[in-house]
């Protein structure tokens, strides 16, 4: 049992604790956040960190021994009228009910603290001098202190927005969605921003920043598109989990550093696009091209 000097670690710690570094009026007003379920007295020995709350990471957290689960993205963001195990949510309750394991989420409260999600995807990148994308609102309750969505900042040395590609798809977490760019190949890259997560909405902040390329999740066509050919920032995509899961570590640390408690850290796939096909020649190339001999 893991105990901080002689005292046990609580459900009730660790809300305390989470709660002070991703206070829940920092979320936004139709997020979920804070303590899903759990009894507050339980014991924990264990924590398991997981960006999505699916039966994948909750059977791998059961099996690890976790009597707490904290969650990146909400298991209920909308309401229900039923939590019956006729679905997989329903289910998941259940099991972590009956097997005494409590579930935490920090979603938006989590992306505009700093250090926060979008500090973590930064410093995989190897980005210094960070500043927020998007500060939090004057008079908000997360205002101050470098707080907002996303951030900025620099390489250590300029590269093409092609090295810079690669760069990122070495240093992110391995997806079938995997990296891709929108953009003059050869375009040098310097200064980047980042949101972690679906952070389409920040392409104006990215513009406004004079920023050399946008790295983010979700992005759609033409939104895309009309971007480039306005002349904005180049734009990466990458696969929303794999944007997420650098906080975890961070998260993790803090855990352990505070309260002792041991972690998991979950490093299960849960993107939803699970294959990729690379682009096959067309009939016309296979015409056009010189038989082999």
């Amino acid at each position: 049992m893991s105990t901080t000097g002689s005292r046990t670690v609580r459900v009730a710690d660790v809300v305390t604790l989470l709660d002070r570094r991703y206070p829940p009026a920092w979320a936004e007003h139709w997020d979920r956040v804070g303590l899903v379920l759990g009894e507050p007295s339980a014991p924990v020995r264990r924590v398991a960190c997981v960006v999505d709350c699916v039966p994948e990471t909750v059977s791998e957290a059961l099996a690890a021994g976790a009597d707490m689960i904290v969650a990146h993205h909400p298991l209920l963001l909308r309401g229900v009228s039923s939590v019956a195990p006729t679905t997989y949510k329903g289910r998941i309750i259940h099991q972590l009910i009956k097997n005494d394991v409590a579930l935490y989420v920090a979603h938006t409260n989590a992306d505009v603290a700093n250090p926060g999600v979008s500090d973590a995807l930064a410093v995989r990148l190897g980005l210094t001098d960070l500043r927020p994308l998007h500060p939090s609102a004057p008079g908000s309750p997360s205002e101050g202190q470098g707080r907002g969505l996303g951030r900025i900042g620099r390489l250590p040395q300029p590269m093409t927005l092609a090295e810079f590609t690669q760069h990122t798809g070495q240093a992110l977490p391995a997806t079938s969605w995997g990296v891709r760019a929108a953009g003059d190949s050869n375009r040098m890259v310097s200064t980047v921003a980042v949101s972690g997560g679906a952070g389409e909405s920040f392409l104006s902040d990215a513009i406004s920043a004079g920023v050399d390329v946008y790295l983010t999740a979700d992005l759609r066509h033409h939104i895309a598109s009309e971007h480039i050919a306005d002349g904005g920032p180049a734009l990466l995509d990458a696969a929303h989990w794999a944007t997420e899961r650098p906080w975890l570590d961070e998260l993790s640390a803090h855990l352990r550093d505070s309260l002792g408690v041991p972690t998991l850290v979950s490093d299960l796939d849960t993107d939803p696009w699970t294959v990729h096909v690379a682009p096959l020649a067309s009939p016309e190339d296979t015409m056009n091209k010189e038989p082999r001999l």
